[in-house]
């Protein structure tokens, strides 16, 4: 279960009359949203497609050490995100899952290939297009590692490209060599498909995802709340408040605050408008950033996520999770006195179930947002100017 608090601090920092009008929009942008042609991540995805997951984990598990996942951007933030919430801080006695791809050190890679050198591993290479820089230099030196490792019938049992159904060099690589192959669905932009093999394939490795299915779809119950979320921080916009810093009080739910990055700053990054999304993981950066927070450009409003139930630990002053939680309680207060609106997103513990739904409240918050500034929330068209400048550099 997912409560939600849009209003205690936030309504004397707005102007009643922008959320009164933006949620009037509201039978308009449903409409604009069930009529586009990129809400694939809304339909139910198929048992087959799920029991296959499944199996292909299973088989990873039986004859590999580890499974290299190589994408980057929407191709790995959720899985990544979602493991890391449940990763051990210290004991990690789970699958190992590697996610490469995301990054162009020479340092990182060198290292990397070190690593799996002794080891017998599985590579899931995830790009719809099969032309990400970063995915396609990360996957071709890998190859080249396994080519001295393995057969060409071994290669065939430890490669799975995840990519478009039936277009791209990924897809003809399957063709040609008969890997394993998932597809990405062309009704689903990356930052949204997290219902996808994409992320489904390296959480099968650890976790149930048929529990996570059905968690996220569970999030469908909270279209009203999502489409309130989105009018809020409109209305927020509209005064003034230009950067939303999403709050965490556990270090383990900071790759989740990168994912909700990516999902609204290309969501709404265009045509000039846009919140600029950006994150605090508490207690730690109260002590770096809160004193701007509190006392300086008024251009912030917060949205803090709250956990009720964690483990119990004992300390001289009471329970430590509970003093956690006074301590976000605390924050909200003083923010809010200091002008900084506060929305809280609060969930009973950190369970497979609730965060999947989670996941799907923000995706349908991010895209009624879009939608509530006038702009196309499934595109990202600036992403394209930087990569015509790399080729044009590399060509030079």
């Amino acid at each position: 279960m997912i409560k939600f608090d849009f209003h205690n601090y936030v309504d004397s920092l707005i102007k009643k009359e922008d959320y009164d009008k933006l949620m009037d929009n509201k039978e308009k942008v449903l409409k604009q949203f069930k009529s586009s042609s990129m809400i694939g991540w809304t339909k139910r995805i198929d048992n087959n497609l799920v029991n296959k997951i499944i199996e292909v984990a299973e088989n990873i598990k039986k004859n590999s050490d580890c499974l290299v996942v190589v994408g980057i951007g929407g191709s790995f933030l959720g899985s990544y995100a979602y493991s890391n919430m449940f990763k051990s801080y210290f004991l990690d006695d789970n699958f190992e899952v590697i996610f490469a791809g995301t990054t162009l050190s020479s340092q990182y890679m060198s290292e990397l290939l070190n690593y799996l050198e002794n080891k017998n591993f599985t590579l899931n290479v995830i790009s719809k297009s099969g032309t990400t820089m970063e995915t396609t230099l990360t996957y071709s030196l890998i190859k080249n590692l396994m080519i001295d490792k393995y057969s060409d019938e071994e290669m065939k049992k430890r490669i799975i490209l995840t990519t478009d159904k039936e277009k791209g060099s990924l897809r003809e690589e399957v063709i040609e060599k008969g890997y394993e192959s998932f597809e990405i669905p062309n009704d689903i932009g990356g930052r949204y498909s997290f219902l996808t093999a994409a992320h489904l394939l390296p959480l099968a490795m650890n976790f149930n995802i048929k529990r996570i299915v059905e968690g996220y779809y569970d999030g469908g119950e909270y279209l009203d709340e999502a489409f309130e979320y989105a009018a809020i921080r409109n209305s927020l916009f509209k005064s003034g408040k230009y950067v939303e810093n999403f709050c965490v009080y556990e270090e383990n739910m900071y790759y989740f605050t990168e994912w909700l990055k990516q999902l609204f700053g290309e969501t709404e990054g265009k045509n000039g408008v846009g919140i600029l999304p950006m994150s605090t993981v508490q207690t730690r950066d109260l002590h770096s950033l809160g004193q701007f927070i509190q006392e300086g450009n008024k251009i912030i409003f917060e949205t803090f996520i709250k956990v009720n139930k964690s483990n119990r630990v004992k300390c001289n002053l009471g329970d430590l999770h509970e003093i956690n939680n006074i301590v976000l309680d605390s924050v909200v207060r003083a923010h809010y006195s200091g002008g900084v609106p506060c929305n809280i997103i609060e969930l009973e513990s950190v369970n497979e179930e609730d965060i999947a739904s989670l996941i799907y409240f923000f995706q349908l918050a991010a895209a009624f947002s879009g939608y509530l500034m006038g702009i196309e929330p499934f595109d990202q068209p600036g992403v394209e100017v930087y990569k015509k400048e790399v080729r044009e550099g590399l060509n030079k």
